[in-house]
């Protein structure tokens, strides 16, 4: 895969949903963002990818801008290399593994679309598997072929919402060590929306901490849940301040 450029998001709204966001993720890095149910963190998926349009805001890959509401700038979700993983996978129940990574192939040759296919499968670990449908997979191996789908469409950035939350924490381990390894495999920013503080602590370079549709503080994991900029920070975060270091009260 190509290295892909780095992403810029800008997102201003007041209503209905509110928005300050101010984001950037550069090649090869991933940026975990985290708050409470409600606080902006999927919409702002949704607007990248471009299936919600902010009131104002800027969403600029590399050299390409692909939201600019100012300049009336607002290309539709097949024009963004953007790869999108949701919580529930979406897969095509009809399909087969390989059938659903060689529907995001529309903008290759018909005649290469089988063979990449293949190659992405056995990059999620799949190998072997790509004649079986969705339901004769399990949870986690479903979530490998909705990442190798992500990828078919060879993204300038990858954007994960909650992709682990419905697996158990054995077969998530596993797939946050698969992820470990795919990052060295692929180019791209990685945004991984999450509620688990361990799991973006492990993973991410960077946390952003959204809360009421606002990026309220951003940094290192490790020092941004050592050291909560604001008492609301640790609130967003459900944090136990009581210890001279920030816990999270839950995972």
């Amino acid at each position: 895969m190509a290295e892909a450029s780095g992403i810029a998001i800008t997102l201003r709204q007041d209503h209905p949903i509110p928005l300050d966001v101010s984001l950037a993720c550069a090649t090869g890095e991933m940026v975990a963002l985290v708050g409470p149910s409600g606080s902006g963190k999927t919409t702002t998926l949704r607007a990248i990818a471009g299936l919600y349009r902010p009131a104002g805001g800027l969403v600029r890959a590399g050299d390409a801008v692909w939201l600019d509401t100012a300049a009336g700038i607002n290309l539709p979700p097949h024009l963004r290399r953007a790869g999108l993983v949701f919580q529930n996978h979406a897969l095509f129940p009809h399909m087969t593994a390989l059938g659903n990574v060689m529907a995001a192939m529309g903008h290759r040759p018909k005649m290469e679309r089988r063979e990449e296919a293949l190659r992405l499968l056995a990059l999620v670990d799949l190998h072997g598997l790509d004649g079986r449908f969705p339901a004769e997979l399990s949870g986690g191996q479903q979530q490998r072929v909705a990442v190798a789908r992500a990828l078919a469409r060879e993204p300038e950035i990858l954007l994960l919402d909650e992709p682990f939350s419905s697996v158990d924490r054995r077969v998530k381990r596993t797939l946050h060590a698969e992820l470990k390894a795919l990052r060295e495999a692929i180019a791209v920013p990685i945004l991984l929306v999450t509620h688990d503080l361990d799991e973006a602590a492990g993973l991410a370079d960077t946390m952003a901490v959204i809360d009421r549709g606002e990026i309220i503080q951003t940094g290192p994991p490790a020092e941004l849940l050592r050291h909560p900029a604001s008492a609301r920070v640790a609130e967003a975060l459900d944090l136990d301040l009581t210890d001279r270091a920030a816990r999270p009260r839950r995972v």
